[in-house]
């Protein structure tokens, strides 16, 4: 259930927060894109040190290293553009949600345990790129932050179809 709550919250909140206005701006997109690859750092971090399959554990690091590229790249844009990430309703539900994802893994342990969390990225992704296409490109009014944003959808659609192909998998054994 959390795991839905999580991705419902990245792919509504958006639109329900900033419904009475034009979208969010882009401090407030800005932290929205960091919030968001923290949680997927945070997923990964545990589930690389909680998990015994091989190839989960490869996936996770993956996360890991490819979040924290993303989040170095927009903290360097943010400077570069002197801009100041804002927090807001859309965040800030993306971190609780990422919190209680990983609480809910915590009771997980072997196959439920890797399930669970590729089940989790899988469901997450989607979410990430549906607000990348529906909300954070139209509502981005700095070029650049627009084009990080574009940039990096590829590899998100790249982190969706690898996690489908664990979960099916894991499906199998």
């Amino acid at each position: 259930m959390t795991i839905r709550l999580l991705a419902a919250a990245l792919a509504a909140a958006p639109f329900l927060a900033f419904a009475q206005g034009a979208g969010p701006t882009d401090p407030q997109i800005a932290h929205i894109v960091v919030t968001a690859n923290q949680v997927d750092i945070d997923a990964g971090k545990f589930a690389k040190g909680l998990t015994k399959n091989k190839d989960v554990r490869a996936f996770a690091q993956q996360m890991v290293t490819d979040h924290t590229a993303v989040n170095k790249q927009a903290a360097a844009l943010a400077g570069k553009l002197k801009v100041t990430p804002e927090a807001n309703p859309t965040s800030e539900s993306l971190k609780k949600g990422g919190d209680a994802n990983v609480a809910k893994l915590k009771g997980l342990k072997g196959k439920a345990f890797d399930k669970a969390y590729v089940d989790q990225e899988v469901t997450y992704h989607q979410a990430v790129l549906d607000a990348i296409d529906k909300t954070l490109v139209p509502s981005a009014k700095n070029e650049e932050l627009k084009a990080l944003i574009v940039k990096v959808r590829p590899a998100i659609a790249a982190h969706l179809e690898h996690a489908k192909h664990l979960q099916a998998q894991l499906g199998k054994s």
